[in-house]
């Protein structure tokens, strides 16, 4: 049997401190940085609010430009009045005259902006080609105006499609399955071009399966822990894909977090790091540490039986590897669970009318296997 389609034997794991002197200080997983004024593209999302809560932390200048479309402006309700801090609502891409006022001065660029999940990408791919591609370009183009020194792209683990190899290194092949994987990985592709031929320092992190408070809880379906959340809250099942033995490198949002900020004080550019814990978890484990009932519904093509980060690379250079384990990362979501009440509850019927577009264009049938 092929490695590929060979079902993973997951053993127990836990993320661990890193073992390289490296850009960590004090405990908790803290990165010192070189930001002292940062442009944060979809800041008002979920990494990204994240992001400017830790850079504010640590005294940086944050402006935020964000359309709103997916982020929230409650995610930066905390920071609302404070002086560091600025919004933006604007659309990328956007006209060069309105953005590089905006980069003019700034340290660093983290470019998050970016349209998430599978379906609408499959729906309205050029809407993920003006945002994700067209938008990214928007910023590279400002940064390189603005004679910004650094910029830090969030890169997407969908790129792999189906790995051949496990763990998952940053040199396997990229065989995107569907738009948004696709538009993703040209945002990439894009990135490191502009590094190579412009001389801009530039750093691409590949996120695998993030998750935390403030993850999307949009109408689209999607992202596992937000739909699992509004289920528990609701007293539905979880509707688990397939047998519920997939597994997935389930990070947690504060690790990438950490990963950015480390990789913002990399001395050298061009680099591609993987950003997840090396340990896999099933989505049968996740329902077991959240409680309650699951029925099953169809496996869907296109997604990978697994999930599984190699971070030698990053832990070696950077001196990062994730520090929060599922339990404990699942503890932490579940203490903001309020913050999913207005999610949409997903049942079976509606996930496979929410779907069809999923099974028509990437192969299979839909139905409903409730057990």
């Amino acid at each position: 049997m092929s490695e590929r389609n060979r079902r993973p034997r997951l053993t127990h794991c836990r993320p661990t401190k890193p073992t390289q002197d490296g850009p960590r200080v004090g405990a908790g997983g803290h990165y010192e940085s070189l930001v002292q004024k940062a442009v944060v593209t979809g800041g008002a999302g979920f990494i990204g609010s994240h992001l400017c809560d830790a850079l504010v932390e640590r005294g940086v200048d944050v402006i935020v430009i964000d359309d709103l479309s997916t982020g929230h402006r409650s995610n930066l309700a905390h920071l609302q009045d404070h002086p560091r801090v600025t919004v933006h609502e604007l659309s990328l891409p956007v006209a060069q005259t309105e953005l590089v006022p905006l980069f003019r001065g700034a340290s660093h660029v983290f470019h998050l902006a970016a349209l998430a999940d599978i379906v609408p990408s499959i729906e309205r791919p050029l809407d993920y080609v003006r945002t994700n591609v067209d938008g990214t370009l928007a910023a590279l183009e400002a940064a390189r105006a603005a004679a910004v020194p650094r910029f830090l792209y969030a890169a997407s683990s969908s790129c792999y499609g189906i790995p051949e190899q496990y763990p998952t290194r940053e040199d396997a092949p990229c065989r995107p399955a569907y738009p948004y994987a696709l538009t993703k990985y040209l945002g990439e592709q894009a990135v490191s071009h502009w590094g190579r031929v412009y001389g801009l320092h530039t750093t691409c992190l590949r996120l695998f399966n993030v998750y935390g408070p403030r993850s999307r809880t949009t109408g689209t379906y999607g992202a596992m822990f937000g739909v699992f959340l509004a289920q528990k809250l609701a007293g539905q099942p979880y509707t688990v894909v397939g047998d519920g033995e997939q597994s997935r490198d389930f990070t947690y949002v504060s690790d990438v977090v950490d990963a950015f900020l480390a990789a913002s004080a990399h001395p050298n550019g061009g680099d591609v790091f993987n950003v997840g814990t090396g340990c896999p978890t099933t989505v049968n484990r996740i329902t077991e540490i959240l409680g309650g009932p699951r029925v099953h519904i169809p496996k869907r093509p296109g997604e990978p039986d697994r999930t599984h980060a190699d971070v030698d690379r990053i832990a070696t250079v950077l001196g990062w590897r994730a520090r929060i384990d599922i339990e404990t990362g699942i503890a932490h979501l579940l203490a903001e669970i309020d913050g999913f009440r207005d999610a949409p509850v997903w049942t079976p019927e509606t996930i496979t009318d929410a779907t069809r577009s999923w099974f028509r264009y990437l192969g299979g049938s839909s139905g409903v296997d409730a057990a």
